[in-house]
């Protein structure tokens, strides 16, 4: 179906609803402004100040309003096979994405949503986009609405100590996020059977490095499945799993304060390095194996520290 978003100044919303008056509805969805039905198309304001417009001519109520500049890959970022072409971003599919992986605290976690072409307008209207251009208080919020649309979803949490086990006996960082996105798929796709939509992953690695991973382990990889880079920032699918991927890192970091009684800070960092010098000096260094990726060199600066 046809659809439109467009980002209208707060300001200019009641002058919308005033527009449309008499074909408001009187049902809206949540956390919308206000809904309204014309013979062009449906339309749905958010108090974000996104408009979704949608149906068999949504340009014709839209144009009014203002004009969207969808974005789209340059055909120069095609650089193997598993390249998605640019007509997946409008169509169902799954996308998966990971959070956590550069941290020093914290779990890696995985996600993967399955979004049909109907919904990409409206989670566009509530706001989803790739998550590194989001807040963390935005992100819990916007993950809650995803939830409430009843988007299916896969998500995995890989806990430091199984982490750290799995880095020691070789594996690496990289082979790690392939499992992990090789389960969440498969999860999803029993979630959803008997329905076989086509999966964009977020790229982290070349594919054949991804399928030697999965080889190793006795896997391979699912029908009708691509790679791409920053795919969030294309993909609703993927966008939507890069949300619930790092709302659940940002519920499992702030897990890690409450039980530490300790700030814990993303990323890696001088303030990091502090933070887990803080760590072994309170509860010793044994304790990073539960909370933290101890290979990283954070571990001996902190070391350092103490």
């Amino acid at each position: 179906m046809p659809q439109v978003v467009l980002t209208i100044p707060k300001n200019k919303l009641q002058e919308m609803k005033q527009f449309y008056q008499k074909d408001l509805k009187a049902n809206t969805p949540v956390n919308a402004a206000f809904a309204a039905k014309t013979t062009n198309c449906t339309i749905t304001a958010y108090q974000s100040g996104k408009v979704l417009f949608q149906g068999k001519a949504p340009e014709a109520e839209s144009n009014r309003w203002g004009k969207s500049t969808p974005s789209s890959p340059s055909s120069s970022t095609k650089t193997h096979r598993f390249h998605p072409s640019d007509s997946l971003f409008s169509e169902s599919h799954i996308g998966s994405d990971e959070a956590g992986t550069g941290d020093f605290f914290g779990p890696i976690t995985v996600a993967a949503a399955y979004v049909k072409d109907h919904q990409i307008g409206q989670l566009k209207a509530i706001g989803v986009k790739d998550s590194k251009h989001i807040s963390d208080k935005q992100i819990t919020h916007i993950a809650k609405q995803i939830v409430d649309m009843n988007i299916p979803y896969s998500l995995l949490r890989l806990n430091n100590s199984k982490y750290n086990s799995w880095q020691e006996k070789g594996w690496t960082q990289g082979k790690m996020k392939t499992m992990l996105h090789h389960k969440a798929l498969e999860s999803l796709l029993t979630k959803i059977f008997p329905e076989k939509p086509a999966i964009l992953v977020d790229q982290f690695s070349q594919p054949t490095v991804y399928q030697k991973h999965l080889k190793s382990e006795g896997k391979t990889l699912q029908k009708d499945i691509y790679f791409m880079t920053k795919a969030e920032s294309y993909s609703t699918s993927v966008a939507v799993a890069s949300i619930i991927a790092r709302s659940s890192f940002v519920k499992a970091m702030d897990q890690i304060e409450m039980d530490t009684g300790l700030p814990i800070p993303k990323g890696a960092s001088g303030t990091v390095d502090k933070a887990a010098a803080k760590i072994i000096n309170v509860y010793g260094e044994e304790k990073l194996r539960e909370i933290a990726k101890v290979h990283f060199a954070t571990l001996e600066k902190a070391r350092r520290l103490t």
